[in-house]
């Protein structure tokens, strides 16, 4: 399975990201309504945020941390290579087994160099 199909697969809810971003709901909102990111919906209307997500949150908040305005993230994230997700139609399935498998990696590569990851504790959960 293709890695930006993996990364843009919605995984986590508004209280995991808040966890892993350090992001209040309401500044990730905020974000969302200035449309500097695209989570997906659930039929229920709940927000659910795919690793670029994450990572583009992340983005944004360094920028705000070196003091740039909202229009100078806009600017700069118009620069980088977007890898928004795509409708849910366009996407390749993905089977349970591949999902515990990347989900799996993703816990692995993040213990690498001595350093737990933020996520850690919330995937862990998937696995006995």
């Amino acid at each position: 399975m293709d890695n930006n199909v993996r990364r843009s697969m919605p995984l986590f809810s508004m209280g995991i990201v808040q966890k892993l971003t350090g992001l209040t709901a309401r500044q990730i909102r905020y974000y969302e309504e200035n449309e500097l990111i695209h989570p997906e919906r659930t039929a229920g209307n709940r927000r659910v945020f795919s690793f670029n997500d994450v990572d583009r949150l992340l983005d944004i908040k360094s920028l705000l941390d070196e003091g740039v305005n909202l229009a100078g993230i806009r600017r700069v994230l118009s620069e980088k290579p977007v890898e928004a997700n795509r409708p849910v139609e366009d996407k390749k399935a993905m089977s349970e087994a591949d999902l515990m498998k990347f989900l799996k990696t993703e816990l692995v590569s993040a213990g690498k160099f001595g350093k737990s990851s933020l996520i850690q504790g919330e995937l862990s959960r998937f696995f006995k």
